[in-house]
């Protein structure tokens, strides 16, 4: 088990990692511009969001079984 949590930690940390590394080479927006500007850019958003916390609730699921099991 503490194999399994070493490793969603280590997996975790490369995610950061990686988001860190785009963020900082991602180009800046045009003054005045949002999200809501660009439709398709806004769905697209969304739906990254939404994917994104499912795939966070599966993993604290997981990580909630890998403790109680």
């Amino acid at each position: 088990m503490e194999t399994a949590l070493a490793r969603i930690g280590a997996a975790a940390a490369r995610i950061e990692a990686a988001a860190r590394a785009n963020a900082a080479h991602a180009p800046a927006p045009s003054p005045g511009t949002t999200l809501g500007d660009d439709p398709l850019l806004a769905m697209r958003h969304a739906q990254l969001r939404a994917e994104v916390g499912a795939t966070l609730r599966e993993l604290d699921t997981l990580i909630g079984s890998l403790e109680h099991g």
